[in-house]
């Protein structure tokens, strides 16, 4: 495909989303005058559908999802590889349970998307105050989970290159280590598709691979993450080969 016919599909999906996510979001800030939790969470994420939807259709973004069975019935904390905005959409459509994402308050002040979610159950942190942030995370997260969410955190903590690696931060595991939760590791090749930082989406297949779950018992938070980051590191390279070619 021509860059041309890239750029005039991704502009024609900038669009899609502009024009069907404000209405959305205002159906979604009046809905929560009247609902919240689970329900206002299906209601509001429902745009993301829409969504992943146009990317498929507008921009021949497909995907496949890989080890739906090892997702646990209980509580759980999934740990994603982070290539591209399109997991951030994608997972609340792709999962059984109402997700919690833990992110960067300045999100929130995103017109019409950033209010919306501002009235879900999420974890919004003050990332200049760490001690804060973590004691936010924690009290949250387990109260979000006993109520049959499951948290979602990044753990390299922003999207990464295609290819590259970043520092996994312990956050989610020491999460887990405090909760009993289990955590999810998970690998995601978006950035094939719709690399960080990029404005164009080119067509192609986007693998979800979701691995088991891992006990926090008698676990320490380091090691728990390292085990964590290895699963994803190998598995990245099994997605997606031709990323790591050259290393």
């Amino acid at each position: 495909m021509s860059k041309f016919i890239a750029a005039l599909r991704s502009l024609l999906f900038v669009l899609w989303m502009a024009a069907t996510v404000i209405p959305w979001a205002v159906f979604s800030l009046v809905a929560s005058i009247f609902i919240r939790g689970t329900p206002l969470f299906w209601f509001t994420t429902f745009w993301l559908r829409i969504a992943i939807t146009g990317c498929r259709f507008i921009c021949g973004v497909r995907y496949q999802v890989q080890g739906m069975e090892n997702l646990p019935d209980g509580p759980a904390i999934l740990l994603p590889k982070h290539q591209s905005t399109w997991e951030t959409f994608a997972f609340p459509t792709l999962m059984p349970r109402p997700l919690c994402y833990v992110f960067k308050r300045e999100l929130l002040y995103i017109p019409f998307f950033g209010w919306a979610m501002a009235r879900l159950d999420m974890v919004h942190i003050d990332r200049s105050k760490r001690t804060e942030a973590w004691s936010r995370v924690a009290e949250q997260g387990q109260r979000f989970m006993a109520q049959g969410n499951w948290v979602i955190m990044f753990p390299e903590g922003t999207r990464i290159a295609r290819g590259q690696q970043g520092t996994y931060k312990t956050g989610g595991t020491r999460l887990a280590v405090a909760t009993g939760a289990s955590v999810v590791p998970i690998a995601v090749n978006s950035a094939r598709c719709w690399p960080r930082k990029s404005f164009l989406v080119r067509p192609g297949l986007v693998t979800v691979s979701i691995g088991k779950p891992i006990a926090p018992a008698g676990r320490q938070a380091d090691e728990l993450m390292r085990e964590v980051e290895a699963w994803i590191e190998a598995e990245m390279r099994r997605i997606d080969p031709e990323a790591y070619s050259t290393q």
